[in-house]
This record gives structure tokens, sequence and C-alpha cells, in this order.
């Protein structure tokens, strides 16, 4: 028996698939199973697998410096060099940035720099920060109290009151709505909710609010028209932080350069990146905060005699190349406007399967998306748990394409930004393949209501 714990599975349902290599959209198993990526990855290799150029930028930064910290007064270019290139790239004015190896530590960082800096301006009390449900955040022991998603919450006892996190409705129309509600009904009454439970918490008490402009994990939710800019305008109204998770909607995902541009985020207050920061093939993340935060806290640290936080591999040369590398791809290949492009296709050619009755909802945009399967297709009424949607994962895979069950039994995709539209229709004959076996699967067994 294998001495691994392995993350985000079920104990006994392990070691079912083993990836040996990439190429581009594809990867192969042990036994030689060729299948295409419609996850990439984990939301992750934005530029495939096997990029020649991120490998040569590895191996000669590799050959100049493997590994420097950057603790107390130590530096080195690279790390500088991505801090300016990213500060440049995102849609913040003056940011400055922190570096880590995960889109969790990076929502961690962002935890502990809301109070240094809450604390730096004489308010400690300003710390809690309001999630909303169905978000997905990460799994360390802050950043799993901030996402939505009961199987990271249950039976880890989280601090989610000591840490002072608040849950507001998430904004999915399709679930959420009430009644013969239209969106703007919708976006109207969960944005009134939050604005009631700011002012019954106390305005001067809460630091943030943190949402993905679409989310992952939990469904890939795309708000309704409208939503992000009622909800900014409450948060300005109190002088409350837009704090924007774009550790999966980051870097041409959407249709556009980052989530926040799609979904009409203006000036987000601190940004989450991550995944395709380097196109997964080096763990680097990045926490974004205004100038104006960092200079606040600058005399704190000098006080305290520094700023007590950071990783060993906080801007670790290697990641931080490769990173670098990745962003100078992405311009320089037009990687963004290509995947618009074929964002749209995916968008049409996953709308084809909404007559499908197995099928509530489908949803997405640009390179992600998701099909929601359901027991009733005229009510809505959703499967108990994820067992279908893992039966239509499973029969997916079992016809060469890699996809993920999310949020019971939702299926989402998010291929590489490379893919093209052939390996794209490729996707959708695998897709209607699962769909038709699993609505067998589902009238054989009586899941249908």
């Amino acid at each position: 028996m294998t001495h691994l714990i392995y993350p985000t599975t079920n104990f006994k349902a392990i070691e079912q698939i083993t990836i040996e290599r990439g190429e581009g959209c594809y990867v192969w198993d042990k036994d030689g199973n060729k299948y295409l990526e419609g996850l990439a990855g984990l939301w992750c290799t934005a530029l495939g697998y096997g990029n020649q150029e991120l490998i040569d930028t590895t191996t000669e930064q590799m050959s100049k410096l493997t590994f420097s910290h950057m603790f107390g007064g130590k530096t080195h270019q690279v790390a500088i060099d991505l801090a300016d290139k990213l500060a440049e790239m995102i849609p913040m004015q003056d940011a400055m940035l922190s570096f880590g190896n995960s889109g969790s530590d990076a929502n961690d960082t962002h935890i502990k720099l809301l109070r240094y800096y809450h604390e730096a301006i004489g308010k400690p009390e300003c710390r809690k920060i309001i999630a909303r449900e169905r978000s997905y955040h990460g799994v360390t022991v802050a950043a799993a109290s901030l996402t939505g998603l009961p199987v990271t919450q249950n039976h880890f006892d989280l601090p989610v009151d000591a840490l002072g996190i608040l849950r507001t409705d998430h904004p999915h129309y399709y679930r959420g709505k009430q009644g013969e509600e239209s969106e703007t009904e919708f976006v109207d009454r969960i944005v009134g909710n939050l604005e009631n439970m700011i002012v019954r918490e106390g305005p001067d008490t809460i630091a943030a609010f943190i949402a993905e402009p679409i989310t992952g994990a939990s469904g890939v939710i795309v708000p309704p028209a409208g939503y992000y800019q009622k909800v900014q305008a409450v948060l300005n109204k109190y002088d409350i932080m837009f704090w924007a998770d774009e550790v999966i909607t980051g870097f041409g995902r959407t249709g556009n350069d980052f989530g926040c541009t799609t979904m009409g985020i203006e000036s987000p207050d601190m940004m989450t990146f991550a995944k395709q920061l380097s196109s997964a093939y080096m763990p680097i993340s990045a926490s974004a905060i205004r100038r104006e935060m960092y200079d606040a806290m600058i005399e704190q640290s000098a006080n305290a005699g520094a700023f007590g936080h950071g990783y060993t591999y906080s801007g670790h040369p290697v990641a931080c190349a490769v990173a670098l590398k990745t962003l100078e791809i992405y311009t320089r290949d037009n990687i963004f406007e290509k995947a618009a492009v074929t964002g749209e296709y995916l968008q049409k050619r996953l709308a084809e399967f909404r007559d499908h009755p197995l099928v509530g909802e489908v949803r997405g945009m640009g390179l992600i998306g998701a099909i929601e399967l359901v027991a009733n297709k005229e009510t809505g009424a959703p499967f108990v748990g994820g067992a279908v949607g893992g039966y239509a994962q499973k029969v997916a895979q079992d016809n060469g394409l890699l996809i993920r069950a999310v949020a019971g039994s939702s299926l989402g995709f998010c291929p590489p930004l490379i893919i093209t539209n052939e390996q794209i229709d490729e996707m959708m004959a695998a897709v209607a393949i699962a769909l038709d076996a699993t609505l067998e699967h589902c009238k054989k067994e009586n899941l249908l209501v």
C-alpha cells in the first residue's frame, strides 16, 4: 500500500489513474491511454504540457541561481522583475506584490495583511471578512475558513468565528432565485442582504469582501449582469475593501486578461493569483495590495523589527523566472486574444447541450464553463450527492476526456488556453457520450424524479 496521503480524494478511491506524461493539450497514463485535458490539470496548465521555452527557462535559472531567500534585506532581480511586470498588467493602480507557493497561502497572506494594515492605522477592530456561500478560496486553516463548500469545512473544526468570517449569499441565479424572481430582483435581494449584514455587524468591524469573479470549484457560477457593480457600490458606501480572488480567472481564462475585466469589477483593493501565473510549471502565487496599504505598514514593521510574515520559498528564483517567461509568452503570442476566440466557440458548443434531458443549466465565460446535471429538468431538482456527476466524469474519462465533477453534479470545463476548435469538438463528442450514458444509468437506477 502506498505511503502517500492524497489531496482532495476519497481515501477509499485512490490511484484510479496514473498520469505519466503530457504534451500540448493531452496527457497519457501509465498504460498508454491518451486523454484530452479538459480541466487544464486543475484549472491551471494554461500553456499545456511540455512547453519547451518554460523547460529551458527552468534549466537556465537552475544553472544560474537555484535558490535564494528574500528575508532580512536579501533579494534577487528575477523576483523584482516579476513583481514589476505583474504591477504593470493587473487592474490595480500601483500594486505591491507578495509571493507565495499556492492560492491557499496567498489568501492566507491577505488575511494577515488585512490585520497588519488595520493595526497600523489604529483600527484593530476592523478584521471581519465577508465571504460567500459556495465559494472556494483554498484549504489552509484560514483559507478553508473563507471557503464556503462543505467538503472543505466538514470534520476540520475550522476557526471560522474566531477569524471573523461572515457568510453572504452566492450569486447563482439558477439555484438561488425565489419564485418568479427576475435576475435583477435576485441581485437586488442578495445585495440588500449583504448591506443588511454590514449594518448589523457594524461597518467599522468589516475589513473586506472576497469573491472569485467567476467561481471554479463551486460550479463555475457566473453572476448576473449588474451584480458586482451593486456590490461595489455597497462596499464603497461603507469603506470596505473588495478582494478579488483571481487564482482561476486570472490571465486570459474568462476571455479577457482578468476576471475583473470580464465582470466589470473596478479597481479591486486586493487580488490573489496562482495557477496560470506560471501555467502550473512551478508552484507560485501572488498577493497584491494597494501601495497605500503597504506604505501604512512600513513604520509598524520598523518598530517591530521586521514584517513577521513570509515563506522560505517566497519569490523562489526558479518559480519567478518561469512565471516571468509565462507572462512573456502570453503577451508575445497574443494568448489571451486567441483564447477569447476559442472561448466563444467553447461556449457555443456547450450551449448545444441545453436541451439534453439531463441538463439543467449550461453556464460559463471564455474558456471556463459548466454543465449542471439535474434529476428533473422541469423543476431543476438536483441529484443528491455527487455520484451522478462522478459517473459522467468516469464515462468521459473512459472516452479520452479528463473533466471534473464539481458542486455536486456539475461538470466543469477549463481546457488549456492553447486548445483549438478541433480539440473542443473532440471534447464535445466525449461529453455527448457521457451525458447519454449517464441518462441511461439514471433511468436504470431510478434516479430521475
